[in-house]
């Protein structure tokens, strides 16, 4: 890429992008999730409540645990990771759609977790989520690192398994409409460094 990349911390001012970037991650898992806000009557859009949950001081996988890549003077990707503690055991799925990937994260109490990777459309293959992957590595090095995707996603599981993380384990996926795509959802691990 011609372009200088810079990797930086996140900043609270960063959310609503960190939002898109989320959501792009995760194929709009993320804004259905956040469309309960909409109907419960607490936010106007599903990305006013990821802006609230990117901006929030004590969320985990918001901005504090958050890295984006520059390009330029634009954010073009970003990397959120975070230890995973003990707490996770007594958490509940707050929609049967997240029991899976919670019972898959309950067993990676200690791990350094990846939650979301996300690079814009326009910027993808030129190398970005491959510096923002090795930048979270290096960020959890001492410890196991995980992350969890769909069984469907080539792409992502070829970039993964590339930089040293193996299949460890499935869940099968609750679909989020009548016509989704069935997947699995793979929990990859690369061991300590």
């Amino acid at each position: 890429m011609p372009d200088e990349i810079i990797i930086r911390p996140a900043t609270k001012s960063d959310a609503a992008e960190l939002a898109i970037l989320v959501d792009l991650s995760s194929h709009g898992f993320a804004s259905w999730f956040w469309y309960g806000a909409v109907l419960d009557g607490s936010k106007e859009t599903a990305f006013e409540q990821g802006r609230s949950f990117m901006r929030s001081d004590t969320e985990r996988a918001g901005w504090r645990d958050s890295s984006v890549a520059m390009v330029r003077d634009e954010i073009a990707g970003v990397i959120i990771g975070h230890p995973i503690d003990e707490s996770i055991i007594d958490e509940t799925p707050s929609h049967p759609v997240t029991e899976p990937i919670l019972a898959l994260q309950k067993t990676l109490v200690g791990h350094w977790f990846i939650d979301s990777l996300g690079v814009y459309r326009h910027l993808r293959g030129k190398g970005l989520g491959k510096r923002l992957l090795r930048h979270e590595v290096e960020r959890g090095a001492g410890r196991p690192i995980s992350l969890i995707t769909e069984s469907h996603n080539e792409t992502a599981l070829g970039l993964y398994k590339s930089y040293g993380f193996a299949e460890v384990t499935r869940r099968q996926a609750v679909p989020l409409f009548d016509d989704s795509k069935e997947h699995d959802w793979v929990l990859l691990t690369r061991g300590a460094a």
